[in-house]
Formats: C-alpha cells, sequence, structure tokens
C-alpha cells in the first residue's frame, strides 16, 4: 500500500499534487527536467505532467485527476524521454570533463532543453580546431563503452575527495553525496540520471558557440537528438543541392561564389539607385520652379521606399538654393515621412518641424535642422502635409 497525500492545484479543479511514499519519477532539478508517464489505481490512470520537489525535501508529482489517499499505485515514466534526458546529461559529465582535461575550461553551468543542451565554460574563446578534437576524444570514449558507476558517500570522505583534486565540485548542502563516476576521465556529485555505461549515450554532436559573458555557451545534442540533428543537417544538405543543381561537395565553393555576386549586384543596385535619384531630382526641380523666392516641394510615392525618398529629399535639398522638400513613402504601413531643405533656409529647423507635426498626430519624428523624418498611418499624412506647409509658410514669411 503507497500512501498518497494530495492537495488541490492553484485553480483547485484542473490539477492536483500527490505525493508518493517512494517513487521512480525524477523531479526538475539542477538543469535536468522532471521526468513523465502516468500513474495506475485500480479504477483507471492519472496522467502525470509535471515533477517538483519542495524545500523539505518532498517530491510532488502533478496529475490531471483526483488519487484516494491510501490508494495503490503502479507508476511508470516515460521510458523514451527517461533515456533521452539519460543521454544528455551523462553526455555533459563527459564533454564537461574533456573540456577541463584537455584546454583547462571548466563548466559552470548546463542547461537540458527540449531540443538541444548547452554547457558555459570559462576561458578564451575555443577554436574551430579544438572544438572538432574535443568532439572527436569525446566520441572515442563513447565507443569504449566504460562503465559509469554511481555511489554515496559521507559529506568528509566528499570533502576529502574534493581537497585531493579527484572531485571536481561539490554542491553547497550537507548530509551523503551522490557521486557519478566514469573511470579515469570523472567524478562529480550530481543528483541527476545517468547512463550504465557510456555506449548508451550514443553520440555526441557539437551544434555551435557563441560568446556569453562568462566565456563560451557551447550546444550539443546526444543519442537520437544526434541522429535527428544528423539526418535535418543531411535533408537541408540535399534541397540546397538540388535547389542549385550542384553536388553537394560543391556547395562552400558554389555559396561563396554566390555570396559575391551578391555583394556585387547589391553595389551595382546602389549605384544605380543613386543615379536613379539624381535623375528624379532633376526632373522635380524642373517641375516645380521657385515661386516667390522659394520652392516647396511635396510628393507621394506608392511605390517606393523609406531609403530612396531619403536620398531623392538630400539630393533636392542639395541641388537647388531655397528649396524644402517634404516625400513620403506608402509602399508600406505605417508610412514613411522625409523632410529636407538647402541649407540656405536656415528659418527651418526640420528636426523641430516633424517632431511637432507628428505629435499633433499621436505619433513621433525627428532629425537635424536640415533633414528629419518619422512614421505615421496612411490617414494622417494629408494632416501632416498640411501642418508642415503651413508652418513652412509661416518660418519664411
Amino acid at each position: 500500500m503507497v500512501d498518497v497525500r494530495e492537495r488541490p492545484g492553484a485553480d483547485g479543479h484542473s490539477e492536483w499534487h500527490v505525493a508518493l511514499d517512494r517513487t521512480a519519477f525524477y523531479p526538475t532539478s539542477g538543469g535536468q527536467p522532471h521526468d513523465l508517464g502516468h500513474i495506475e489505481i485500480a479504477n483507471g490512470t492519472a496522467a502525470v505532467t509535471a515533477v517538483e520537489e519542495d524545500a523539505s525535501g518532498e517530491v510532488w508529482h502533478t496529475v490531471d485527476r483526483s488519487l484516494p489517499a491510501g490508494s495503490s499505485i503502479t507508476g511508470k515514466i516515460d521510458w523514451l524521454r527517461r533515456l533521452d534526458h539519460m543521454q544528455q546529461h551523462s553526455g555533459q559529465h563527459l564533454l564537461s570533463a574533456i573540456f577541463a582535461r584537455e584546454l583547462g575550461a571548466p563548466t559552470v553551468s548546463f542547461h537540458l532543453g527540449d531540443d538541444i543542451s548547452t554547457i558555459d565554460l570559462t576561458g578564451e574563446p575555443i577554436k574551430p580546431v579544438e572544438l572538432v578534437r574535443i568532439e572527436e576524444l569525446v566520441n572515442l570514449a563513447i565507443a569504449e563503452d566504460p562503465p559509469v558507476s554511481i555511489r554515496t558517500v559521507e559529506r568528509t570522505e566528499a570533502d576529502t575527495l574534493l581537497a585531493a583534486g579527484a572531485l571536481r565540485k561539490l554542491p553547497e548542502r550537507e548530509g551523503p553525496i551522490r557521486l557519478i563516476e566514469i573511470p579515469g576521465i570523472d567524478l562529480n556529485a550530481c543528483g541527476g540520471t545517468h547512463v550504465r555505461s557510456l555506449g548508451q549515450i550514443g553520440s555526441l554532436l557539437v551544434r555551435g558557440t557563441e560568446r556569453v559573458k562568462q566565456g563560451t555557451r557551447l550546444s550539443f545534442v546526444c543519442g537520437l537528438r544526434a541522429v535527428r540533428a544528423a539526418r535535418e543537417d543531411d535533408q537541408l544538405l540535399a534541397t540546397v543541392s538540388k535547389s542549385l543543381s550542384i553536388h553537394r561537395g560543391a556547395l562552400a565553393e558554389t555559396l561563396d561564389r554566390k555570396q559575391s555576386e551578391l555583394k556585387s549586384a547589391a553595389k551595382e543596385r546602389q549605384k544605380l539607385y543613386e543615379e536613379l535619384a539624381d535623375y528624379h531630382a532633376a526632373r522635380l526641380l524642373v517641375e516645380d520652379p521657385i515661386d516667390h523666392g522659394r520652392r516647396f516641394i511635396v510628393r507621394t510615392f506608392p511605390d517606393r521606399d523609406a531609403a530612396y525618398i531619403k536620398m531623392l529629399a538630400s539630393r533636392l535639398a542639395s541641388g537647388a538654393p531655397q528649396t524644402s522638400a517634404l516625400l513620403i513613402s506608402t509602399c508600406q504601413e505605417p508610412a514613411t515621412i522625409v523632410f529636407a531643405r538647402s541649407k540656405d533656409l536656415h528659418a527651418i529647423h526640420c528636426g523641430q518641424m516633424v517632431a511637432a507635426a507628428l505629435a499633433e498626430q499621436g505619433s513621433r519624428g525627428g532629425g537635424s535642422p536640415e533633414m528629419a523624418q518619422g512614421q505615421l498611418s496612411g490617414g494622417q499624412v494629408a494632416a501632416a502635409i498640411a501642418v508642415l506647409r503651413d508652418r513652412c509658410e509661416a518660418q519664411l514669411g
């Protein structure tokens, strides 16, 4: 007979938390997620959706139905999930030990995610050649398949092992300490789930690195995750190869060439853009001659982006004296408004005027005395144009 204690969930209805006199379910701890599974009782089954350990050491199982106290139960964990966590966690122990041994880079944190796991390493950035070497050493150790042993020692013995350098680190807790040992490679205090021998890890595949505050964050996968990742990589390579109609062995060279071609095309496009803006500005200056000593150009472009109208406004302001230009791009929502003026129109401060005009519409904008921009909805464009036109006339007299 198993003692079952029960307490209602947060809403009192949708979930229940039960404690058992003993359990095979692993609670979330030490960077490793909890087990899933179900509890069988005489009149049905309750799904276990979460497992947590409280401050007193009591393990609580979140279930989807009420369990009568005193019920005799059978707990069954989701074995594939447990195996996956064992592979990732044992792989982490091995990977961290090899990094510490080979590069003197200790692991300061570990996270076991749903798709990928990470360790944070202190020290200098890891060179690609070293990353490949460490990955190969880890997989060679997995192939040798040494046993992974688990034992519990008293705190005093653990302290002695730590002082002698045999133990990597110790948690800040009293009482018996659970040790995980890979002979000749690693001895570490850990309460997580682990494989019986390294061969059960299957393989370890490094997925990448990134710089973080304390050093390097390394992503990896083990076991079936590594198989799936390799399969996805292979499928991606096959798709790209087919798309480019080349053998995958030529992908790197082809992509380098394509990237170079794209850069050249971008430069050519920019050059053409600038030439178009020069021509466009010259045409607009002819279409809008100076009136009473000044020129005020207003145009809305439904097919030109913000970058182009900014370039065009700059050309207009620098292309003729006593000229101001108010250009609007409506090809995207919100619309972009650009206001520029020639250097001799000192009475106009574009940044202040745009900021004030857009503020009246509940939007924001601003810039320098000679050019400013902002964004506003298409329905507000006409009002903003009218405000800026009126204020320009008022400023210039």
